[in-house]
């Protein structure tokens, strides 16, 4: 057990760093990087102030900005550098977790990180208590009952919230409950007078516009969950020592609950810590969007596309080792759940 844990956790060394490696060589030659940005920047407030300073950017109208002071901007993001020589030097800030600092945003990728997390956590934690406490008792009640018109109308509901995108489910949301009947807020985690409220009215305030976001991101998780647990609920209830157990003459309540339940929910109970952690750092780009959440979905899109390498890098170092690390934490959960399993 310990060579195997030793094992794994050698193994992240590399995954890391092809993970960063490969990541970085492709932003080499993504065109628009920070300096490009930055001089589209410089244009646009020369031509706004209508002089040469253009906001203090000195650009020179055709001719561009000045030499030394674009020297002095690739500098400023460390582009004055060879390419290896910046990867070795981003390597040793993320062995400290010194993920970097925004290049447009003036601030550090933790404290972008920690601003966004609360958002995309609510969105998260939501989702994923929602899901397997109504999945779950939903994929046994269809086992129990397979074949049967429950479990014909379940499957088709649940297969139908799966098949619809949550961004597409969201707008129809917005437009009948947002809009038509207003009866939930369009855009938000809170209402603008939130600090006013006392504690009662601020968590009835954050339940009311939380509503819309977390149904159209639940319905499509459950079909999964529920189908997955229906299947395992199947197979258990098929094996020789479910039979054995009613020829005893043990009830079925007993038989469900006290044999099949405990082995049927190893592959659910083994997801659990991945899930759990994954609901803190998952962000929804589209959901986020559509309800004007400034989550963390928002800040890596807002990062790709604004060419914020530090936030794109440092986001991806950090949510990648925090996936290999609940992954590892899946696989040491079968041994705990499951004493037979062994890894030799």
């Amino acid at each position: 057990m310990l060579a195997y844990l030793v094992k794994r956790l050698l193994l992240m060394v590399p995954t890391l760093f092809g993970v960063l490696l490969l990541t970085f060589a492709v932003i080499q030659f993504v065109p628009g990087g920070p300096v490009e940005q930055y001089l589209v920047e410089a244009r646009t407030a020369a031509a706004g102030s209508g002089s040469a300073e253009g906001g203090g950017f000195s650009y020179r109208g055709g001719q561009g900005v000045d030499p030394k002071r674009l020297d002095q901007i690739k500098a400023l993001y460390g582009f004055d550098k060879p390419a290896p020589e910046r990867f070795w030097q981003m390597l040793g800030q993320f062995a400290r977790f010194d993920l970097g600092r925004s290049f447009f945003q003036n601030k550090d990728v933790w404290q972008l990180i920690l601003e966004k997390l609360p958002v995309s956590a609510s969105l998260g934690l939501w989702t994923f208590f929602i899901s397997y406490g109504v999945a779950v008792p939903l994929g046994v009640a269809k086992a129990v009952r397979a074949g049967s018109r429950f479990d014909l109308m379940t499957t088709l509901l649940v297969l139908f919230g799966y098949a619809v995108p949550g961004f597409v489910l969201g707008v129809a949301l917005l437009v009948i409950f947002g809009g038509q009947l207003q009866w939930f807020p369009l855009r938000g985690l809170t209402s603008a007078n939130w600090d006013e409220l006392s504690w009662g009215a601020r968590v009835v305030d954050y339940l009311w516009h939380i509503t819309l976001p977390i149904v159209a991101m639940v319905l499509g998780s459950f079909a999964v969950t529920a189908m997955l647990t229906k299947n395992a609920f199947l197979e258990e209830i098929r094996k020789q020592y479910v039979i054995t157990a009613r020829a005893k003459g043990l009830s079925e309540r007993q038989v469900l609950w006290k044999h099949v339940f405990r082995n049927a929910l190893i592959p659910i109970i083994t997801g659990f810590p991945a899930a759990f952690v994954g609901a803190f750092f998952t962000g929804s780009l589209l959901i986020e969007t559509l309800f004007s959440l400034d989550g963390l979905g928002l800040l890596s899109y807002e990062s790709v596309i604004r060419r914020d390498y530090p936030v794109v890098l440092g986001t991806l170092y950090l949510f990648t080792l925090i996936g290999l690390l609940t992954k590892l934490i899946s696989d040491l959960s079968y041994i705990w759940v499951d004493p037979r399993v062994k890894f030799d």
